[in-house]
């Protein structure tokens, strides 16, 4: 099996593995950022540039550097290849200007997204970007469009990383969307204004990594920082039926599929589950979900809080024992 050192860490991968997949192997900060690269959607990456390496060892056959920035989430891995991600001022410097290319049309409406706080765009802008934009001439925009009751489309949003394109292919059946136009003025649309509403297309929505594809029966309603996320299942015949609920109290504000810590969904939700159910009595609760990620949803700090309060509720039952005269036996009189 090839070795290839990342950030002079050196793990042995399976042939065939790229140099993204081998970067997750190792983790940590080392990882490279993929905005359109998802493991479980069959012929993404490639598109949005922003996982670009610098590989200064092509293989121990042929040690020669790669004359420029390569795709990680493309280039396989070969013996011996050197890589670096963060180790290099030159590559972080070039990954700042795919981001600026990146934020050139986006819009910073973070305040009024409902993607704010769980935004990989924000999170990469953050990271990665510049103060300041260069860009002088007018941005592109799109009419709103109605795709459907359930799912809203703000193209002006979209970085066209065609996550939501490869769902829809690869899980519904009977597609009604895609990309249209060429160039600048390319756009995620519907065919002849038909509404999207195929029993997985809401799986378009958790792979969006910005706010162009947002759940409507959530619009609006909360920001995602004030809910705290719960584990919970439920017995689907069409889907695996295990969720996280998004709940302020009792109430469940919206139903998502979980994430691992690349932000992948691991398991499929179909529409009913993540729409139709959205009483607390519908769900299992299995517990609080840990939120791996730095960002503010995480600043909730919700699963200490709930141990705090268990702690706290024995304590006080432990006072109210030790201050109870009928539990004070006579040998401590």
């Amino acid at each position: 099996m090839p070795k290839v050192t990342i950030d002079n860490q050196t793990i042995e991968v399976p042939e065939g593995t790229t140099i993204l997949e081998a970067a997750r192997m190792i983790g940590g900060p080392s990882v490279p950022p993929a905005m359109c690269y998802y493991s479980k959607l069959a012929g993404t990456g490639g598109y949005c540039r922003t996982c670009i390496v610098k590989v200064t060892k092509g293989s121990e056959k042929d040690p020669r550097p790669m004359p420029k920035p390569v795709p990680s989430c493309r280039q396989t891995v070969m013996d011996g290849m050197e890589v670096q991600n963060l180790t290099s001022p030159d590559l972080l410097e070039a990954r700042a200007g795919v981001v600026e290319f990146l934020l050139i049309n986006h819009p910073l409406d973070c305040p009024i997204c409902d993607q704010a706080g769980e935004c990989d765009l924000q999170n990469l802008g953050y990271e990665n970007g510049k103060q300041a934009t260069r860009y002088e001439f007018p941005r592109r925009t799109f009419d709103m469009i109605d795709i459907g009751d359930k799912i809203k489309l703000h193209m002006n949003r979209c970085i066209l990383c065609y996550r939501c394109v490869k769902t829809a292919d690869q899980l519904c059946p009977g597609r009604v969307h895609g990309v249209i136009s060429r160039g600048d003025v390319s756009e995620i649309s519907t065919y002849i204004e038909n509404a999207v509403d195929n029993e997985m297309s809401g799986n378009m929505i958790d792979v969006c990594p910005v706010g162009a594809l947002t759940d409507r029966t959530f619009r609006f309603k909360s920001r995602v920082w004030f809910t705290k996320p719960m584990d919970a299942h439920r017995n689907c015949d069409k889907c695996c039926g295990k969720t996280v609920l998004w709940m302020s109290g009792e109430e469940v504000y919206r139903i998502t599929a979980r994430k691992n810590k690349y932000g992948e969904v691991e398991e499929w939700i179909c529409n009913e589950c993540r729409f139709e159910k959205k009483s607390r009595n519908d769900w299992t609760i299995e517990g609080p979900r840990h939120i791996d990620r730095h960002s503010v949803i995480s600043q909730n700090h919700y699963e200490q809080l709930s141990q705090l309060k268990v702690d706290i509720s024995k304590q006080k039952q432990l006072l109210e024992k030790a201050h109870n005269p009928e539990t004070i036996n006579s040998n401590q009189i």
